[in-house]
């Protein structure tokens, strides 16, 4: 792979250290001497372009690939996740696991490059803050717990996320079933005569149509963070997204996808047509139904990519 041109490099003007984004300040702040820089950023969202999946997966515009900024990708011999970081940050270790056995990951071609940013919102120090207060109400927790957590060695990572967009026009059928009840006879323990009321099912043929516009429909493009966990932390604001800008990424590592387009894009789909079965289900009239099958058809479907922010 060619190397990534550095097109922006955001240094301290001070003391010309590396400047790191502080989503407390809105500002570039040095972590070395503490000097802060303004920075201006396009909040303009119209800007964020999405890509048209057919033409994406058939060839990508070069224009739309790389970080814009000199960047050196690493992989854990441990758990396998791909890094993103600045070249000069030394002592380096796997932002997943801890390990230190990390190599130089060769890319084919370089990245396709996220089209927008959720930037952080809470600085690192308030999330420490935060973790010191919460192991500190822990009446139980063991003393060595609280002397042992290692909560300044808290960071953030940039998770990268695929969002597909989709208008789906969907026919469905199903049996439907409705509940109807016999009167039937039988005997207690003791022999006597007795009656009750036994449920039974009378199945018709159901049908109907739904269309729906899937809007930005998450897909991990990490394989770093367990899928249980990112459930707790989804939905994502999209409607908040940034354009891309390298000065958001300045200080912080980006995970690199390791769930390719065509792959994200499948998955997608199995989302999707899982929500539109239970959308088809919710129109069914009925007690109870089953063989539900759902015919989707889709267009005009667009893929971009976001990077979200997780703490690590």
């Amino acid at each position: 792979m060619s190397d990534i041109t550095a097109l922006e490099k955001h240094a301290c003007p001070a003391c010309g250290a590396q400047a790191e984004w502080n989503p407390a300040k809105l500002r570039l702040v040095c972590p070395f001497c503490g000097t802060e820089a303004p920075y201006t950023f396009d909040a303009d969202t119209s800007q964020i372009r999405e890509i048209d999946l057919v033409t994406t997966l058939r060839e990508l515009p070069e224009e739309l690939r790389g970080w814009q900024t000199a960047r050196r990708s690493v992989q854990c011999q441990s758990c396998k996740a791909v890094m993103v970081f600045d070249p000069a940050r030394v002592g380096q270790n796997c932002e997943f696991c801890g390990s230190p056995a990390l190599v130089d990951y060769q890319q084919i071609r370089a990245p396709i490059r996220p089209q927008g940013v959720l930037p952080f919102k809470v600085s690192q120090s308030q999330v420490r803050e935060r973790i010191r207060e919460w192991l500190g109400s822990l009446w139980f927790a063991p003393g060595k717990l609280k002397r042992r957590a290692l909560v300044d060695t808290v960071h953030g990572l940039y998770v990268p996320y695929w969002t597909f967009d989709s208008q789906v026009h969907c026919p469905w059928e199903a049996e439907a079933g409705h509940y109807y009840y016999v009167t039937e006879e039988y005997r207690d323990n003791q022999g006597r005569p007795q009656t009750r009321q036994v449920q039974h099912v009378r199945w018709e043929h159901t049908s109907g149509v739904l269309d729906h516009f899937f809007d930005d429909e998450p897909v991990p493009g990490t394989q770093g963070i367990q899928a249980d966990l990112l459930r707790e932390v989804e939905p994502f604001p999209t409607k908040e997204t940034s354009p891309y800008d390298t000065g958001y990424l300045s200080g912080h590592v980006v995970e690199h996808y390791q769930v390719v387009l065509v792959d994200a894009y499948k998955r997608a789909q199995d989302q999707m047509r899982q929500q539109l079965e239970g959308m088809a289900g919710q129109q069914i009239r009925a007690d109870t139904f089953r063989g539900l099958r759902v015919y989707p058809s889709s267009s005009a479907r667009r893929s971009s990519t976001c990077s979200s922010p997780c703490g690590s």
